[in-house]
């Protein structure tokens, strides 16, 4: 008794998430781009990612 509760649980919260998912308004927009933003700006990666640190190891 406790596995089928357990398996119509996760069925229902599975239906619940996938109903909510579903009913989102921006599910099926595509976002406007941006005229100021050229794709080279995009495509270039910036030096390092923010708020990482290179670490040094010592090697004896």
């Amino acid at each position: 008794m406790i596995d089928d509760f357990a398996i119509g649980l996760t069925h229902a919260l599975m239906a619940l998430a996938i109903w909510r998912l579903l009913s989102r308004l921006d599910l099926d927009a595509e976002p406007v781009a941006r005229p100021d933003v050229s794709p080279d700006d995009i495509a270039t990666p910036k030096s390092g990612r923010p708020g990482r640190r290179k670490v040094r190891l010592n090697r004896a």
